[in-house]
């Protein structure tokens, strides 16, 4: 036993002993291995290894004692931005792949960009770490106050100004479907703070408690870890798939954003829905069956409503028995002059307009630009297509099927918040997620991206309809399984069956609620334990 107790100390210690520059760098490192755990590459386990590391770090900066308490905040934040640049620099390094679209007039823009957005989002992992090593002690439940700490920053970071909630940590067991399952009860949130906590849980080995407490902390976070497995398998096997009678198409066209907006392409691009809307059916469809045809985000590289017979070319290839829900731009008359608007319009088959949604959560610097007049006169403008920028929706709403089929729209990276069905959603048959993923090639983007969207699917129980202009485009049960995909620029046509929505899961009630309420508590007690423990010392 004490052999291994010396070999276990040897990585302990190169965290604990390690001092400046280099302890630096190794937060910066250990932060960008977290991010393997997220999708395309899924490898989880590498979490067990990167948040002991974390833990261990504070361990040798923070000081123990009465007091200091600038001293361990400042610490905290410092070890909890280095590791949060890290880990955002290593996971969102693609978002540099939209400014070589046009690479003319952005690509100067581009290790700006790369660079800026882990530094800002950095911010509320220092925050998080920062809040935890106020309590920070050489106690156990230290594991549980970094789970805490960081579960309110991701929170945080998905509400404060318009929020941006990509890449929380709970997304690195997105690629074990069993364990993800939880989000149906804990939401994504909740799972942020499950998973901090169980890969932390094994920094405890290296203390100077009694082996037996050792292990016994190490014991409880396996037995919830196998608790969420377990759940996770028997809500999989009881939930039967039953089909709803409607048959979707989806259309996936994996047109290069460097086409999109040509203008001696356009044409062809519209022939190209038409001709992929009117192929032969295929896969689970059925002849005479009610069916929705979607096309991705800004499908049309035009105005729908401007352009003279598009509409009815539409219809034309429709059917009797189909409608077709496709994203495209929306203009309106305003006192500024002409408002623009990235849409969801639901056309019957007789070619008329039966339904508007309108984007409400814009993508900044993609769909607008915050602080415009300033930005512009030092060349920065949006980059999402031939327009100055769009102005949001007024409200998320459900549009509806002609068969009355109730369903919620989310575009592009609307798909990433949490909690995107109210109350007021509830009667809502599916989610449709239409995005344009093109601008980021072969990256890790899409796939992170599909992975978020299939979490809204667990958290509300809803079947999910996704259609991606390059992919990933799928039909995903309210369980998150898929039931049909389409490969990354792969052009093709899914023909499937809309599952039925299954029980309405606690999450979809709770919403985000207890597990800030636990977060909190956790803070308060390890509050109090720590001032008890400062007053004997004192």
């Amino acid at each position: 036993m004490n052999t291994f107790l010396e070999r276990l100390s040897v990585l302990p210690n190169t965290f604990l002993l390690a001092w400046g520059w280099q302890r630096r760098l190794l937060c910066v490192i250990v932060g960008a291995l977290t991010a393997f755990a997220l999708p395309p590459y899924g490898f989880a386990p590498v979490l067990l290894l990167t948040f002991p590391c974390l833990v261990w770090m504070l361990d040798g900066a923070i000081e123990p004692g009465p007091g200091r308490l600038l001293r361990r905040a400042w610490a905290g934040f410092a070890f909890g931005w280095l590791f949060g640049f890290g880990y955002f620099l290593s996971s969102l390094w693609w978002i540099g792949s939209a400014f070589l679209v046009e690479a003319e007039k952005f690509a100067w823009l581009m290790p700006f960009a790369v660079l800026s957005m882990p530094v800002g989002l950095a911010l509320f992992t220092g925050l998080g770490v920062s809040i935890a090593a106020l309590f920070w002690s050489d106690r156990f439940h230290r594991i549980l106050l970094l789970a805490a700490g960081l579960t309110l920053s991701d929170w945080l970071r998905g509400h404060v100004l318009t929020g941006f909630p990509w890449n929380t940590f709970g997304y690195g067991i997105a690629d074990y479907l069993s364990l993800a399952q939880s989000a149906s009860l804990v939401g994504i949130y909740g799972l942020t703070f499950l998973v901090v906590a169980i890969s932390s849980a094994p920094s405890v080995l290296a203390d100077s408690k009694p082996m037996r407490h050792r292990l016994a902390v190490v014991a409880a976070a396996a037995a919830v870890l196998v608790l969420m497995a377990g759940f996770g398998a028997v809500r999989l096997v009881t939930t039967e798939q039953r089909f709803a009678d409607l048959d979707i198409r989806i259309i996936q066209p994996s047109i290069d954003q460097q086409d999109k907006w040509r203008p001696e392409l356009r044409d062809g691009i519209f022939q190209t829905y038409l001709d992929m809307t009117a192929a032969p059916l295929g896969g689970a469809a059925r002849i005479g069956q009610s069916r929705l045809v979607i096309w991705p985000e800004s499908a049309l590289p035009f105005l729908l409503t401007q352009e003279p017979g598009a509409l009815f070319r539409i219809g034309k290839v429709l059917g009797a028995e189909t409608e077709l829900v496709t994203g495209a731009i929306r203009t309106e008359a305003s006192p500024r002059g002409t408002d623009y608007f990235n849409s969801v319009f639901a056309i019957g088959n007789d070619g008329t307009v039966r339904g508007i949604y309108d984007k409400v959560r814009l993508v900044p610097f993609g769909e607008y630009v915050p602080l415009r007049g300033l930005l512009e006169r030092l060349g920065i403008s949006n980059l999402a297509g031939p327009i100055s920028g769009f102005e949001p929706g007024y409200q998320r709403r459900l549009l509806e099927t002609s068969g009355g089929a109730g369903f919620l729209p989310l575009i592009c990276y609307e798909a990433i918040f949490p909690g995107a069905l109210s109350r007021a959603h509830g009667d809502a048959a599916f989610l449709l997620n239409v995005t344009n993923d093109a601008w980021f090639g072969r990256t890790p983007g899409p796939y992170q991206h599909f992975a978020q969207a299939r979490f809204r699917a667990i958290e509300s129980g809803l079947p999910l309809i996704r259609a991606a202009n390059t992919g990933i485009s799928a039909i995903v049960d309210g369980t998150g399984v898929v039931v049909e995909e389409l490969a990354i620029f792969e052009k093709g046509i899914i023909d499937g069956k809309l599952p039925q929505k299954i029980a309405k899961p606690l999450y979809s009630t709770t919403g985000d609620l207890p597990v800030l309420i636990i977060s909190v508590c956790v803070l308060v007690f390890s509050s109090i334990t720590r001032y008890n423990r400062d007053s004997r010392i004192n």
